[in-house]
């Protein structure tokens, strides 16, 4: 029988959540120190990684100019391996929560407490930020939105969950999920596959809905999002993820 791995409340007196937010970039140095600033002001409680994934704009050198906290990986690995290498750093440095948030400014960290109040209540494992539950702001393209609402019935096929956002890059995870992921992380497009691997290791998963702005730099990590090649291989992926043993 599969172990069900309950969500552990963070409430407390005198509880000190240690909060990461983990951002991936390639290509986004005229977005991140907006990015930044608007963190510091609108989350100052929250702690912040960038981990360059192999830029080759001004990433890394205008991080060290403006005294930014950053991981300079050498290689471009992808989304995978960059949010990977920032779960990594969590875990090395004891965080209870990371929050994955895009370099590109969609994410608005107005939205973070929100995202992470399940966790912090114990009530789920995995946060995702939905742009399409209230359906304000930013929507995407119609091509794009068939897609995820393809991906999303697989994922309710699979595993009974029903998700509206599954391509959403903004979500938030505890500690067990944490340690889950610095171990394994899919590279290619982690998405929607990591909800169905979280969902096989008993791990609760709930969403909550944000407001997404539209991309203003940089470079997107699906870059095939609209081809079939793409949602062959990510549905597969996902029947793998699910089938494959622990």
């Amino acid at each position: 029988m599969e172990q069900v791995l309950r969500p552990e409340s963070l409430v407390g007196e005198g509880v000190d959540v240690k909060k990461l937010i983990i951002i991936p970039a390639f290509n986004e140095a005229n977005s991140l120190v907006v990015l930044v600033d608007e963190i510091i002001k609108k989350a100052p409680d929250y702690d912040y990684v960038i981990v360059n994934d192999g830029s080759y704009d001004h990433t890394s050198e205008m991080c060290i100019e403006k005294g930014l906290n950053f991981l300079d990986l050498s290689l471009n690995l992808g989304i995978g391996g960059a949010v990977q290498a920032g779960y990594v750093y969590a875990r090395h440095h004891g965080y209870d929560i990371a929050v994955q948030i895009d370099g590109d400014g969609q994410h608005d960290p107005a939205y973070l407490d929100r995202l992470i109040e399940p966790l912090v209540k114990g009530e789920a494992d995995f946060s995702l930020g939905s742009r399409y539950i209230t359906k304000e702001g930013f929507q995407s393209s119609v091509l794009r939105r068939l897609g995820i609402k393809w991906l999303n019935c697989i994922i309710r096929l699979l595993t009974h969950v029903k998700i509206s956002d599954c391509t959403s890059g903004f979500r938030a995870v505890n500690k067990k999920v944490i340690a889950l992921f610095a171990r394994n992380y899919p590279y290619d497009y982690p998405e929607p596959e990591t909800i169905v691997d979280v969902h096989r290791h008993g791990f609760k998963i709930t969403e909550v809905p944000v407001v997404m702005r539209s991309r203003e730099h940089g470079t997107s990590s699906i870059r095939m999002f609209k081809s079939v090649y793409y949602m062959i291989k990510v549905s597969l992926a996902m029947f793998v993820a699910f089938f494959k043993r622990r």
